[in-house]
């Protein structure tokens, strides 16, 4: 299983910016991928989540911090998760992670549940 991170840059305070997983070797039908970011001098943080029941229903989960602002969704012909960042602001700052979790536990948030990782791409929101 290979996960491939793309779509980050640099945007200003209120922009928007869409990121991209692209998942190989596994199904998104039976998984959870989660977006997780790590700030300069911080721990890496959980983001949302995609919990996908089937290929036609999914739910969603979202850290309070993004909440209205990001919405996490999945492209089944790509076998793709986006992250859509809107209203971003400078805390929003942090290299971005995507994960899989081939179990789709119930416990989306915890990074220790995830079993494989892509290498991240990084965002800068500018003041």
């Amino acid at each position: 299983v290979q996960l491939q991170a793309s779509g980050g840059g640099l945007v200003q305070a209120g922009g928007s910016l869409r990121l991209s997983c692209a998942i190989s070797g596994r199904a998104l039908s039976s998984s959870t991928v989660g977006w997780f970011r790590q700030a300069p001098g911080k721990e890496r943080e959980f983001v949302a989540a995609l919990t996908a029941l089937g290929w036609n229903d999914h739910t969603t989960h979202y850290a309070d911090s993004v909440k209205g602002r990001f919405t996490i969704s999945r492209d089944n012909a790509e076998n793709t998760v986006h992250l859509q960042m809107t209203k971003v602001k400078p805390e929003d700052t942090a290299v971005y992670y995507c994960a899989i979790d081939e179990e789709a536990s119930n416990w989306y948030d915890r990074q220790g549940r995830y079993d494989y990782w892509g290498q991240g791409t990084e965002v800068t929101v500018s003041s």
